[in-house]
């Protein structure tokens, strides 16, 4: 545990407080005290637990170990709006959360005032536009009453974002919790929120602040704290030692991997070739090629332009510039299906919003990419269907009844074996995994690497991105580490060993 500083009660603080899902332990004994008047950086990877943490201060999530503190006291933070009222104020990433669509701007600025009102259900335009005018004046956004009148889908991302910030801080909030905060602003919008930070400090307000952007925590924080699989395993207060901050979130102590020691070119030809590809508008562009019989592992931190690079390689979201050639054929997949057809395949990121389909068989999920091939007649021949599921069970060692269980029957890791089991149906000649490791233990790591790596054997090129260092260094014969979009290391064996790979990271972001 982190105590306050000497006399100073901890504006919020958190004891021993665990939670898990479905037998995944996602916290594990966390103690963290946050005095007033602190920024506090949180900092972790993808998975680490820093999303469960935020839900539990907000009141989203309920069933948990240990307690919250208020003040000194143990708290039940039941509902949001349990912890709204004890003055802990959450601004998520996901801005679409926190806006009321159809509503005008002024009265999702007002609208926790107005939800909070009895007996009267209709609205006082007039008095919502006055107090509209307040809220959005603390945070200097300089609205006209023509913008506050409007609806609020009328705004765009940027602006969406600093209203609920306004609103937050309409209360003067105890605890205000900033997830990820300036990913939808741009730089002049990110200054005016770091300035409004330090009048928070100076006014004694707590903070917790969620960001993967160094750059930012540098500037901002008075203390740090990392967050890896469910552990604080680093807490330092400024000036911080970046190098063992990273250490602690990227690296796994309990076991020592490297990078399998291929030569270049070694294994197999050049199955594909990007050349001035650029991810983000402003950066270099990159040059990279990925051959057959090796994994390519590229490494970065959420923002790197990982995943911008796999959906672009196939065809969800097509590059703006540059080229890309297929076994020395011009590749310009403009939608997913043109990639399939060619062979290249992607297992993404977010395997609930992209690849899972609610209340469909293992089986039917499984065969969803393909079912022109599975069908005769416009009819699906559901023997060969559930023998293709019943392939991936035994291929991948998926935890299940047998094919026609629902993927919502099944554990995290095996929804993920299932995923990945899908584009192994048909061997593909590129396969692209996107954080295929993401909430999984590993038993399940180990089953999808060592298919991954027997693909590779077979002749595939296999590209594998995530923000965990040990897992890429674990599977792959070169690593690539990727920041702003822009390749900061291409190595192979012992030239790519953990502590080059997190200096590399550490001085690129």
């Amino acid at each position: 545990m982190s105590p306050t500083d000497a006399g100073t009660e901890a504006a919020v603080g958190l004891r021993d407080v665990s939670m898990a899902f479905g037998g995944r332990t996602v916290l594990d004994s966390v103690s963290l005290d946050i005095a007033p008047g602190t920024v506090v950086a949180l900092l972790g990877a993808n998975g680490a637990g820093k999303s469960t943490l935020i839900k539990i201060l907000s009141g989203v999530h309920r069933d948990h170990g240990g307690e919250v503190r208020v003040a000194g006291h143990a708290v039940s933070l039941n509902s949001p709006s349990a912890a709204r009222r004890l003055g802990i104020q959450t601004v998520h990433q996901r801005i679409g959360e926190g806006i009321v669509p159809g509503l005008a701007v002024a009265e999702n600025l007002v609208f926790e005032e107005l939800a909070q009102k009895r007996g009267n259900p209709f609205i006082n335009g007039r008095a919502t536009l006055a107090r509209a005018r307040e809220i959005q004046a603390s945070l200097g956004l300089g609205w006209s009453d023509a913008v506050l009148k409007r609806d609020v889908t009328e705004l765009g991302i940027s602006d969406r974002q600093l209203l609920i910030l306004a609103r937050a801080l309409a209360t003067r909030p105890r605890l205000l919790v900033l997830d990820e905060p300036t990913s939808a602003l741009s730089a002049a919008e990110a200054e005016r929120l770091f300035a409004l930070v330090g009048r928070m400090r100076e006014d004694g307000i707590a903070v917790l602040y969620v960001s993967h952007r160094l750059g930012e925590i540098d500037a901002l924080a008075d203390r740090l704290v990392v967050l890896r699989d469910g552990h604080l395993t680093e807490d330092q207060v400024r000036p911080f030692d970046w190098d063992a901050a990273l250490r602690a979130m990227l690296a796994q102590a309990q076991e020592t991997t490297t990078a399998r020691p291929v030569r270049e070119g070694a294994q197999g030809e050049v199955a594909l070739s990007l050349r001035g590809v650029r991810l983000f508008a402003g950066r270099k562009p990159l040059d990279l090629d990925l051959r057959t019989g090796e994994v390519t592992g590229i490494v970065g931190l959420l923002g790197a332009g990982k995943t911008e690079l796999a959906r672009g390689l196939f065809g969800a979201e097509p590059f703006a510039t540059g080229a890309a050639e297929l076994d020395g054929r011009p590749y310009a997949p403009r939608r997913p299906s043109d990639a399939i057809r060619a062979g290249v395949h992607l297992v993404p990121e977010d395997r609930h919003a992209d690849a899972l389909v609610p209340g469909w068989s293992l089986a039917q999920n499984i065969s969803l990419p393909f079912l022109k091939a599975l069908s005769r007649g416009g009819l699906v021949n559901r023997s060969r269907e559930d023998a293709l599921g019943r392939d991936t069970i035994d291929a991948l060692g998926v935890v299940t009844r047998d094919e026609h269980s629902t993927v919502e029957q099944l554990s995290g890791g095996n929804q993920q074996k299932v995923v990945v089991g899908r584009w192994l149906a048909e061997t593909p000649r590129v396969l692209i995994l996107d954080e295929p490791f993401r909430g999984v233990d590993i038993g399940a790591r180990r089953d999808i690497g060592r298919r991954a790596r027997g693909l590779a054997a077979d002749g595939s090129a296999v590209l594998v991105l995530s923000a965990d260092v040990d897992e890429v260094l674990e599977i792959a014969d070169r690593v690539v580490v990727l920041a702003a979009g822009e390749i900061h290391l291409d190595a192979y064996g012992e030239e790519a060993e953990r502590d080059r790979v997190i200096r590399t990271i550490a001085v690129s972001v």
